[in-house]
């Protein structure tokens, strides 16, 4: 990131930063000088990116927790708040997707979507803002264009990132004369990633999804992570419940089916 932005003496902690866009935030932010905790489900993911995030210098804890799980993801946080002070960044990032008609997915699909993507989001949420260093702290939730463009065979990731943008603006205004910010981070298309992987599995997909973006080419992952630095930078100290695409236009046109 070309703006001068440092975050040393700073804790970050990462729901669901042991791969993909989360990892690469919280990498973003070990880089720029901060103390990182992440927390994911799988152990042995936690322990390879607490392993090649400890390569770039500075302190990184990593912990295992299931986001569905609240008191696992409370006791976790009151781990990380232990290791590495309070907490003056909050990411929420661990998400569940896969394609499928809305009458060829079973309630326990959908169920297992809205619970990872909405629920884990609240109780991050809930069970972190005790462990933020306020005032002065950021919560920044990863959402999905899927939460304000209707998308064919993902009814369920629509319904669950419009209830996280949603959470979004009401702890802004719960959480504002607290001195916390909470914004949404939009990713659109970035290459390489998870999600592209399921949502465009052929290269006549991936073209077809490329050729939608105005800009005309994926996004990457630093650049999600450097809306993460901004965001929690003094740059953004007057901007709460936002919810900003990052994603090369691609969400002017509406929902698509790729």
């Amino acid at each position: 990131m070309n703006l001068p932005l440092s975050f040393k003496d700073k804790s970050v902690f990462v729901a669901g930063g042991s791969s993909g866009i989360n990892l690469g935030i919280t990498l973003a932010f070990a880089q720029a000088g901060a103390r990182v905790a992440i927390a994911s489900r799988s152990a042995e993911r936690v322990a390879g990116a607490v392993e090649a995030l400890r390569q770039h210098g500075g302190q990184v804890e990593g912990y295992s927790a299931d986001v569905r799980d609240p008191d696992a993801i409370a006791a976790v946080l009151q781990q990380a708040r232990e290791a590495i002070g309070p907490f003056d960044v909050l990411v929420s990032g661990a998400a569940g997707n896969f394609v499928a008609p809305a009458l060829g997915m079973s309630a326990k699909g959908f169920k297992t979507v809205v619970d990872i993507d909405l629920n884990g989001t609240f109780h991050v949420l809930r069970a972190g803002f005790e462990h933020l260093n306020r005032p002065g702290a950021c919560v920044l939730n990863i959402s999905a264009p899927q939460a304000f463009n209707p998308t064919k065979f993902q009814a369920h990731v629509c319904a669950a990132k419009a209830g996280v943008d949603m959470l979004t603006r009401v702890l802004a205004m719960e959480w504002g004369p607290e001195g916390v910010r909470v914004n949404s981070i939009v990713p659109g298309p970035i290459g390489g990633t998870e999600g592209i992987r399921r949502l465009a599995p052929t290269p006549e997909a991936v073209q077809r999804m490329t050729d939608s973006v105005p800009l005309q080419r994926m996004g990457r992952v630093q650049e999600i992570a450097d809306m993460a630095l901004f965001l929690a930078s003094s740059y953004a100290s007057f901007v709460t419940g936002a919810i900003i695409p990052v994603d090369g236009g691609s969400s002017l046109a509406g929902g698509r089916d790729y």
